[in-house]
């Protein structure tokens, strides 16, 4: 958390948070929703501004209920989310192809667990510090087949990880993932 939030925290503990107002999609963009995009339904406008899209990174963070938040100096910004509370990206670098998952903050992410949704989605969980669950972006899904073998359900088989590491594929219910890893992908609808 940047020390400007941590100040106004401080001198201004009791603002009250906001929902709805604050979306991470499916491929990890983050999205203003305005009230009309709250009102409709819609994911909202893609923020592209690079400081803003750096400090929600930085403060971004989890309530002890599983409700993902952007602290916005005083004020908590609950975050509707697409899907997972992070938004991986595969990529194979250089001649021996190792490969490296980062997250939508830019961060690494080191999957200790694999999992295949009913949509076909691929989750991973990175256990390092404090256990994440992630969703792969969808345009790197070729590159993870190239990396992976699936059953003929299609829900479960392997992934080849770096070193060698191979990740058993584990099927999960896309309406099952929230429950099953601790989170609330829409804190608005809690009120």
């Amino acid at each position: 958390m940047d020390d400007i939030v941590r100040q106004a925290l401080a001198k201004w503990p009791n603002v009250p948070s906001c929902t709805g107002w604050l979306m991470l999609d499916r491929r990890g963009n983050w999205r203003m929703r305005d009230e009309a995009a709250q009102a409709s339904g819609s994911a909202g406008t893609p923020i592209r501004h690079e400081a803003l899209l750096g400090f929600i990174n930085r403060n971004y963070d989890a309530d002890e209920r599983g409700q993902w938040f952007f602290q916005n100096g005083p004020q908590r910004v609950y975050v509707e989310l697409g899907y997972t509370p992070w938004v991986v990206r595969l990529s194979a670098d250089g001649d021996e192809g190792a490969l490296a998952l980062k997250d939508q903050a830019g961060g690494a992410f080191e999957p200790t667990a694999a999992f295949v949704d009913d949509a076909g989605g691929i989750l991973f969980v990175d256990d390092s510090t404090r256990p994440r669950v992630a969703v792969l972006h969808d345009h790197d899904l070729e590159i993870f087949s190239d990396h992976a073998t699936l059953a003929d359900d299609s829900m479960s088989g392997e992934f080849r990880w770096n070193r060698q590491a191979v990740l058993p594929l584990q099927p999960i219910q896309h309406g099952d993932v929230a429950a099953r890893f601790g989170f609330v992908a829409s804190p608005a609808a809690n009120l």
